[in-house]
């Protein structure tokens, strides 16, 4: 798809949705018994399934740091996805690359999916956090900015920038800029994706308290 069939001349994306809406979003947590915490979250068409194991003690002595944790990321994509999806991810250097992201995201259509289940799953495992960390993407195409990309729109290789932040301070910890992007955009792109952080914290917030509604329920 062309850049300028994504957004039509009444203002629709390619699955109906205004510029600045987010996409059908569905959230869970506590799906795998074995792991300490977990979290699915489905945006659109995509579904990213995130397990904690852990905090416990290095295997190895090397590992060991007194002054703070050691966190090991691991991403993958699942044999059944799409094949051009698979194609474009098939490479170990990018799912090493969007690993690191998370792992930079939480030291200090599938990257803010995935932060997005991430969170959700560090809370379910009872692990201590500042705040939560939410994130959206925005793009920009055809003079407009377009919210919470899907997989057609990011492989049109529309200029998507990828926010992460804490809601509670407006504090960004995670930036990433897929292909370039004028200055003069900048600003009203990055502030689009921070009101889409906002949006999903408030849905990220709704689904733990569901949770913890559930489980007050179950002790009663």
């Amino acid at each position: 798809m062309s850049r300028s069939e994504i957004v039509s001349p009444e203002g629709l994306r390619v699955d109906g949705r205004r510029a600045t809406e987010l996409r059908r979003i569905n959230c869970r947590t506590g799906l795998f018994s074995q792991a300490d915490g977990s979290a699915y979250v489905e945006q659109g068409n995509t579904k990213c399934l995130a397990a904690v194991y852990g905090p416990r003690e290095p295997t190895r002595r090397g590992f060991i740091l007194h002054d703070r944790a050691l966190i090991n990321v691991e991403y993958n994509v699942a044999s059944f996805s799409s094949g051009e999806r698979k194609q474009k991810l098939r490479k170990d250097r990018r799912l090493m690359e969007i690993a690191m992201m998370i792992k930079q995201t939480f030291e200090n259509a599938s990257l803010h999916t995935a932060i997005n289940a991430a969170t959700l799953a560090l809370i379910d495992a009872g692990i201590p956090m500042v705040d939560y960390v939410a994130a959206c993407s925005a793009g920009f195409v055809n003079e407009t900015a377009i919210l919470d990309l899907n997989y057609i729109e990011e492989s049109a290789e529309v200029p998507t920038l990828t926010v992460a932040l804490l809601p509670k301070t407006g504090k960004v910890t995670m930036l990433g800029l897929e292909s370039r992007l004028h200055l003069d955009k900048f600003e009203q792109v990055i502030n689009l994706a921070s009101d889409g952080c906002t949006q999903m914290y408030e849905v990220l917030d709704e689904t733990i308290r569901k949770a913890t509604r559930e489980l007050a329920k179950t002790a009663i």
